[in-house]
């Protein structure tokens, strides 16, 4: 990676904007990744999920719903996180081809009253660099191996969902970031992520087959192969079109 022309911009409050992406119909990426030093409550990803804090903030965002299922509470949890996560790296990426610094030792969390992720804060703005023609999966190995492996053994562990679906819901995310952010060779690469079995280090590909684009009364619609469990909450809207179960589709 390279530095060079590229630096991170001071609010009129103090604080850092991230990236020059998060703007216009990106702005609301700065209120969910920040630097840690501006995240005043956040605490360490890594004592957050090892010291029993995950469990607490479960039970209090399961509180909202009476209850509620364990699986599809962490479920939900995690949509509030992958979103908060995977949307303004690509963005940045996407846009800038600035590679946010979101190693999981790295980074901290700060929460809502209900238990929910408020925001993620970074290290530092991260690198650019100059290269033009990377292809996803060169922006998608760091936050892979560095983060969403650790995180979704967190959801599994202490929210009981298992990793295909937590990979799922990271998808439906990444795949969004993509599509939004422009132009049709975007969206040629998140066909890629979804299409490929391996990654090009030879690894298997986690998001292989959890999205499909299918025709559906003549439009296009994006679907997920397994479902985030929303149903089972009380309250929370379904996904449409988007949900793994044709019942759910219409509610």
């Amino acid at each position: 990676m390279a530095m060079g022309g590229h630096e991170s911009v001071a609010h009129p409050g103090g604080s850092t904007v991230l990236s020059a992406a998060f703007a216009g119909p990106h702005a609301w990426c700065n209120e969910k990744m920040v630097l840690s030093a501006d995240l005043a409550d956040g605490m360490p990803l890594a004592e957050f999920f090892a010291s029993g804090a995950f469990d607490r903030a479960l039970s209090t965002y399961a509180a909202t719903f009476d209850g509620g299922d364990r699986r599809a509470v962490a479920s939900m949890w995690s949509l509030f996180y992958l979103s908060s996560l995977t949307i303004p790296y690509v963005v940045a990426w996407a846009l800038e081809r600035q590679v946010l610094p979101i190693r999981f030792d790295e980074m901290t969390v700060a929460l809502s009253a209900d238990g929910l992720p408020r925001a993620l804060g970074v290290p530092a703005p991260g690198d650019w660099s100059d290269e033009d023609g990377q292809e996803i999966f060169s922006a998608l190995q760091p936050l892979v191996d560095e983060h969403l492996v650790r995180v979704i053994g967190h959801l599994k562990a202490v929210g009981g969902i298992a990793p295909k679906l937590a990979w799922n819901n990271a998808a439906v995310y990444i795949d969004y970031a993509l599509r939004t952010a422009g132009t049709e060779p975007l969206s040629n690469q998140a066909d890629a992520m979804t299409s490929l079995r391996l990654m090009p280090n030879g690894a298997t590909n986690p998001f292989f087959d959890c999205l499909r684009h299918e025709e559906e009364n003549g439009a296009q619609v994006c679907r997920r192969k397994i479902c985030c469990l929303r149903y089972l909450l009380p309250g929370i809207a379904s996904c449409g079109s988007l949900c793994a179960l044709p019942s759910q589709r219409n509610q």
